[in-house]
């Protein structure tokens, strides 16, 4: 018995015929197998039968710069992982090694080439697939800590995806696609993403093409589909996962989007909410960080969580040095190239004056989020995020989706329409970068909240369990069933 799926990569039609376990030959191992039947579907290939697929194998994550014929920071795999996740202290308890196999390599049905999948296929599975979304700019292994090693220990087979682009390469300010890596340094990177075929519009069909090939490797290794399959991603990952939920309900059974990029022409995006922070940076300094001077104002009137200082280190200027203006420059460049990025500058980069200006509207229409999901879905977001703030994020999202499901309502004139289950979960105190909190005591941790809203997703979607409602997590609390306080945080800020 076979079963056919189709999906869409690049606009070419891929073709998937998955049928039972066939061995090719009687003395190949699995990893030989599995390779010659996932040939149109994977290609440049690594295969192990790996005694522990946890990150306690060194073996599981493999180092920076190791795929050949690469410049360096195309691909680094070590830094990936640890880029959403807390310090070593904090990360996902490992309590058992999982064997089984593991696979990574390219989506052969990709046509610029960069598309990247990793398979890990544990031998005790349970039946489910877990497919994940990747942060940033980064590779296939950016959840191995925070996510990976959570589902694999629980019999989940796992497959990740690199959203269809490498990471970077060094570059020099003549490059018209170059960014300076952060404000004080002469250092320039080219992100692949950048490229002009690379458009954020791959992400979603990434995500997808690693749902259908995983789906393809575990019916050719275990001899069946997944009963259940879920999608879970941080940041940039939590974007594809809400593109899952929108627009492949035949692939995914729910997913969990930890802190996602909200993307809308009209209601909020990246490029309308970072140039106020850095418009007003350098005056917050020059006041001594004084909170109540007019530039902190300011970036707190533009939806961003209050700063905190600790000695001579502060969030805010952990955002700026690290995040604000790479990731402006980053979205800019890709979104709105004519723009003069530091002719003009992007702390004066005024979205709605671009719209009549140049294609940046359109640009980003092609890849918004619609809030119109057709699978439940859990969002878990910090109130301390000042790289996507809260209100302009997380919020904007579930505003989107409460609207689109009221649309959906006033249309359905059967009474059939059933809005999935949406949940949005407020980390206290929470924030975009896990391992600050090594520096600011005063964050919270995201990832326990998101594991657990994940085990939560599962025992809806599976037993009709029901969601507890949306919510705000106390600092040192949980997801409860009755919240101490429901809805959002009251204060972004608690000491």
């Amino acid at each position: 018995m076979t079963s056919l799926r189709l999906a869409r990569w690049g606009g070419l039609a891929v073709l998937i015929l998955a049928a039972g376990w066939h061995s090719p030959a009687a003395a190949a191992g699995r990893c030989d197998q599995l390779l010659a039947l996932l040939k149109g579907s994977i290609t440049d290939a690594t295969c192990v039968e790996s005694p522990d697929l946890t990150t306690n194998n060194s073996a599981t994550t493999p180092a920076n710069n190791s795929l050949p014929g690469l410049p360096a920071f195309a691909f680094t795999p070590q830094t990936d992982r640890a880029t959403i996740a807390p310090v070593a202290a904090d990360r996902t308890p490992i309590t058992k090694a999982v064997p089984g196999i593991q696979i990574d390599g390219r989506l052969a049905q990709d046509p610029l080439g960069e598309g990247r999948i990793l398979l890990r296929l544990p031998d005790s599975w349970n039946g489910r697939l877990v497919v994940a979304g990747a942060s940033g700019t980064r590779s296939e292994f950016n959840g191995d800590f925070a996510w990976s090693d959570y589902v694999v220990q629980k019999g989940y087979a796992y497959v990740s995806q690199n959203k269809g682009v490498l990471n970077l390469q060094l570059s020099t300010s003549t490059d018209p696609l170059a960014c300076r890596l952060n404000p004080v340094t002469p250092v320039y990177v080219h992100f692949y993403d950048n490229d002009p075929a690379e458009v954020f519009s791959r992400w979603n069909l990434a995500m997808q093409a690693a749902a259908v090939v995983g789906r393809e490797a575990l019916q050719f290794r275990y001899g069946r589909f997944p009963a259940h399959t879920y999608a879970v991603g941080t940041s940039n990952g939590g974007y594809q996962v809400r593109r899952a939920m929108e627009t492949a309900p035949e692939l995914f059974d729910g997913g969990v989007d930890w802190e996602g990029t909200y993307a809308d022409p009209t209601r909020g995006n990246i490029l309308q909410s970072l140039p106020p922070a850095l418009l007003n940076y350098s005056d917050y300094i020059a006041s001594g960080r004084d909170p109540n001077s007019t530039a902190a104002k300011n970036i707190l009137a533009a939806g961003y969580p209050p700063d905190i200082v600790t000695g001579t280190s502060s969030l805010w200027t952990n955002y700026w040095t690290e995040f604000w203006e790479v990731t402006q420059c980053q979205w800019q460049k890709r979104l709105d190239p004519t723009y003069d990025t530091y002719g003009a500058g992007l702390a004066n980069y005024i979205y709605v004056d671009r719209l009549s200006a140049s294609d940046v509207g359109a640009n980003v229409a092609a890849f918004a989020t619609t809030g119109r999901i057709k699978r439940p879905l859990i969002t878990v977001a910090g109130t301390m995020d000042a790289l996507l703030p809260i209100n302009d994020q997380a919020r904007a999202y579930a505003r989107a989706v409460a609207a689109a499901a009221h649309r959906d309502d006033d249309r359905d004139q059967d009474g059939d329409h059933r809005t999935p289950a949406y949940r949005l979960y407020e980390v206290q105190n929470g924030n975009h970068i896990e391992s600050y909190r090594a520096t600011f005591p005063q964050l919270e941790l995201i990832e326990p909240h998101a594991q657990r809203a994940f085990d939560l997703l599962v025992a809806h979607v599976e037993q009709g369990q029901s969601l507890p409602p949306d919510q705000c997590i106390p600092r040192g609390g949980a997801i409860a069933e009755n919240a101490a306080e429901p809805g959002h945080c009251t204060s972004l800020f608690v000491p």
